[in-house]
């Protein structure tokens, strides 16, 4: 490095800031890491200027922050939280509370999973307690809330909510409030609890209309107004929602965006419209998120779309990491994978007034107790009239017949008669 840390007579820590923050532009980022560090642990009691060394160790805390988590150094990163917290009373509450809240976001938007994320929140609110530091501790519990929520652990997330909740209440913190209120609606949610659901978003959305939301919480509140509203059927509003929520993640170039964007074209294939997905792919806004993930929704757009069961599996099999590790689209595709063996089973069926199941097996490629196991459920749901005859192995169809409206006339008629007779007989006495 050309700048040592020798004797505070001869050596200003900006100087050193200044040759550290060249070092990361010209990506020496070993050195650049290096030099910071010395400048977080040294000494302000040996500056000249003690009020500039407190200002450029602030500047040095954030900038290796940066870097470290640019880089993915996250076991760095997590001890640099630590070190902070020793050397934190040399700046101001606010300041401390400011450095401490972006160092442990930082770590945690890395989404390196080390394994000590609950770990380091749960110290650092440990930390803030006995520093009697309120706002701070409510900060990093909502961020503890955000990690049980996205490491699926949705029960521990709510336990921690319930009483932050009632806090933020409390002092009107709103901004807070919001992203509790959203973190707890997203849990009900994967916990299947849908009422709930919906009555936190309510709430956080309310919340919301009285203050300034920032871009990503605004895309994360219409994100999860657009999972809901899809997992009720309405995929029109919920695709308007995605739509709003797409536009303001790709603003900020938030990873979010193509989540987004899958949850879009989702929808144009519940909604009957296949054709419309290449239309949205090859859109302005959509050319830069082109990759595996957009290839896969396209794929079963286009199974979709040939009404072809043979395809959307091989779709599923061949993209299983995109397609079946989202529960949304998991769930969703698994009513249309329904839907699309049923309008399958229909048409081949229709010419016939009986036919033999392991036919049908063999036409549509599937194994035999899977053709039975459908049939049977359609002639349940009276979507197909007919009986399956598991002796011969044969499917007996009915023939379609309108039902004949003389005996539901007859019964209105008898109500609409009862009536007149009820209104004589109390005229009459």
């Amino acid at each position: 490095c050309s700048v040592e840390l020798k004797n505070m007579a001869t050596f200003s820590l900006t100087e050193a800031f200044q040759e550290a923050e060249r070092l990361a532009e010209d990506k020496a980022i070993n050195e650049a890491v290096d030099l910071l560090n010395r400048i977080v642990g040294h000494s302000v009691t040996e500056s000249v200027n003690g009020e500039e060394a407190v200002k450029v160790k602030e500047l040095a805390i954030l900038k290796l922050g940066e870097v470290l988590s640019k880089y993915g150094f996250a076991e760095e990163l997590g001890n640099l939280i630590q070190t902070t917290r020793s050397i934190i009373n040399v700046f101001s509450k606010a300041k401390a509370a400011k450095l401490i809240r972006e160092l442990v976001d930082r770590f945690l938007d890395m989404e390196a999973t080390t394994g000590k994320e609950v770990e380091l929140c749960q110290q650092c609110i440990e930390w803030a307690k006995k520093e009697n530091r309120v706002f701070l501790r409510q900060s990093l519990e909502a961020r503890l809330v955000a990690v049980h929520v996205d490491s699926k652990s949705f029960t521990s997330g709510l336990t921690i909510a319930a009483p932050l909740l009632k806090e933020l209440k409390k002092i009107d913190d709103k901004a807070l409030l919001v992203e509790v209120q959203l973190l707890e609606s997203r849990a009900y949610h994967h916990l299947g609890n849908v009422t709930r659901s919906r009555a936190s978003l309510t709430s956080a959305k309310t919340t919301a209309n009285g203050i300034y939301c920032p871009p990503k919480l605004q895309a994360s509140l219409d994100l999860q107004s657009g999972i809901l509203h899809a997992e009720e059927k309405d995929f029109k509003t919920a695709y308007s929602y995605f739509y709003e929520a797409f536009e303001s993640f790709d603003s900020i170039d938030n990873p979010q965006a193509i989540l987004a964007l899958k949850y879009m074209l989702l929808c144009k294939i519940m909604l009957n419209t296949p054709e419309d997905v290449q239309t949205i792919v090859s859109g302005k806004l959509a050319l830069k998120y082109t990759g595996p993930q957009l290839e896969a929704m396209q794929s079963i757009a286009k199974a979709s779309q040939d009404r072809s069961i043979s395809k959307f599996e091989k779709t599923v099999s061949e993209h299983q990491v995109y397609i079946t590790e989202d529960p949304i689209i998991k769930s969703h595709l698994a009513a249309l994978y329904d839907t699309l063996l049923e309008q399958n089973l229909l048409r081949i069926i229709e010419p016939f007034s009986r036919v033999e199941v392991e036919h049908v097996a063999s036409i549509i490629n599937l194994p035999l107790d899977t053709v039975e196991k459908k049939l049977s459920q359609m002639i349940l749901d009276k979507t197909l009239q007919g009986i399956l005859d598991e002796g011969q192995g044969v499917l007996i169809v009915f023939e379609g017949s309108s039902m004949d409206q003389s005996y539901t006339s007859a019964l209105e008629t008898m109500v609409d008669v009862g009536k007149v007779l009820d209104s004589l007989y109390t005229k009459a006495k």
